[in-house]
């Protein structure tokens, strides 16, 4: 690891919350409001991958970068790689962390966290957890479990996830965040990838890496932070950010 940066990626259409980027939180879009924590976490760089101008003038007007990409891409993994691919031709960018763009109370040491596993030559991509103790979120499918296996404190293996409630029997269930740190190499692989069977299955989109053979690490973090989907989710972020204005 020598370089890292951060890609925010940002979608303009949502069909629970449209416009959900420029979304207002205490007089700020909700795009900014991640940027700027993914800044205070100071790996490297953020650039904001977006889908339309608009997102593009929000974060350029706080002074941040932000590359407009292609408005049809099919995941985040694909906007991020080729905004990835404008901004830094060259390749001096070794590590790329994917924040996803509606994580405006996203905790900078979750951030920072991400990249630990990548100490490790032997990781392609690193990603978080957070340990479930609330029994409804063991049987929800909305909330995507990790199967892994333990490798030092707070460090784990992944080798499956899934929304069922797995692995079967007593012990820890694990809540995956959808927060991941790339080698730039693997993450070139990853987007060249077609989707595989068990991706569309469950639709959970790192299982195409599992499936392709490529490792994945996990730390283990205290939080889940709060994804913004909807009208209720949002007003649930402006008052968890009240609280922490100056």
């Amino acid at each position: 690891m020598s370089d890292p940066i951060v890609l925010v990626p940002a979608r303009l259409g949502s069909t629970r919350l449209p416009g959900k980027p420029l979304a207002d939180i205490h007089g700020e879009p909700m795009i900014v409001h991640v940027w700027r924590r993914a800044c205070e976490a100071g790996v490297g760089p953020v650039l904001v991958a977006a889908d339309a101008p608009e997102i593009v003038a929000a974060i350029r007007a706080v002074g941040g970068h932000a590359v407009l990409t292609r408005a049809d891409h099919e995941s985040g993994s694909d906007r991020i790689f080729e905004a990835l691919e404008a901004f830094d031709p060259e390749g001096r960018h070794d590590v790329v962390i994917n924040v996803q763009g509606d994580l405006p109370t996203i905790e900078s040491y979750a951030i920072q966290a991400s990249l630990l596993p990548l100490a490790d030559p032997a990781v392609d991509i690193a990603t978080l957890a957070v340990e479930i103790t609330r029994e409804d979120e063991r049987t929800d499918p909305n909330v995507v479990k990790i199967v892994a296996s333990p490798i030092s404190a707070g460090r784990f293996r992944a080798l499956y996830f899934s929304r069922a409630t797995v692995p079967h029997g007593e012990g820890p269930h694990y809540h995956h965040i959808g927060l991941y740190a790339y080698r730039r190499k693997a993450l070139e692989r990853f987007v060249r990838l077609s989707p595989s069977p068990l991706e569309r299955r469950e639709k959970l989109e790192q299982l195409r890496a599992l499936e392709a053979g490529m490792r994945i690490d996990v730390s283990l973090v205290d939080a889940v932070p709060l994804g913004v989907d909807t009208p209720h989710d949002l007003e649930r972020a402006r008052a968890l950010l009240a609280r922490t204005k100056p």
